[in-house]
């Protein structure tokens, strides 16, 4: 039986002392500040998503080997590599909401984001359909409650009512 011998490093404790200092030392300066609640304020996974990234910068290779490394560490790969795409899936489907709340259109935000969701999942193993479907009802919702969506239409009717002299 051959025992590993492979060495640990003091670098690759750095993401989880982020992580609780981040944690800690944003409770305490909230109960500083004067809220009861204040690791209740600050949500831990926030300070867990920092020390993940610090993670990713920390290993080395390419993102598809620091991926194999973070997921190996998580736990079963197949669960953690499901949550993270439908992580980044509802990340996508946020920020086609937003881009089309502030541009009035679903079109555009679709057309603008369609090749970057493509080529995402041309480069990771997330699925094409959930992404474009992220996609496309992120951008629906964020059509409907633009306000430039809302108003126009009623906008173009009033013009007509006027020129009509109603």
């Amino acid at each position: 039986m051959q025992l590993n011998t492979k060495k640990g490093s003091f670098i690759t404790l750095l993401p989880f002392l982020v992580f609780v200092i981040t944690y800690l030392f944003t409770g305490v300066y909230l109960i500083k500040k004067g809220d009861p609640m204040g690791f209740y304020g600050f949500k831990t996974p926030i300070a867990a998503i920092i020390g993940i990234i610090l993670a990713f910068l920390i290993i080395k290779g390419n993102i598809n080997e620091k991926f194999e490394v973070f997921v190996r560490g998580c736990g079963d790969t197949n669960i953690i590599i499901m949550c993270i795409i439908y992580l980044l899936a509802g990340a996508f489907s946020t920020v086609s909401s937003f881009i089309s709340i502030s541009t009035g259109t679903s079109v555009g935000t679709i057309v603008a984001l369609g090749q970057i969701a493509v080529g995402f999942c041309e480069k990771t193993s997330i699925s094409m359909p959930l992404m474009l479907g992220a996609l496309v009802g992120g951008a629906m919702f964020g059509d409907n409650l633009s306000i430039i969506s809302i108003y126009i239409p009623y906008a173009n009717s009033y013009i007509k009512k006027k020129s009509m002299g109603f």
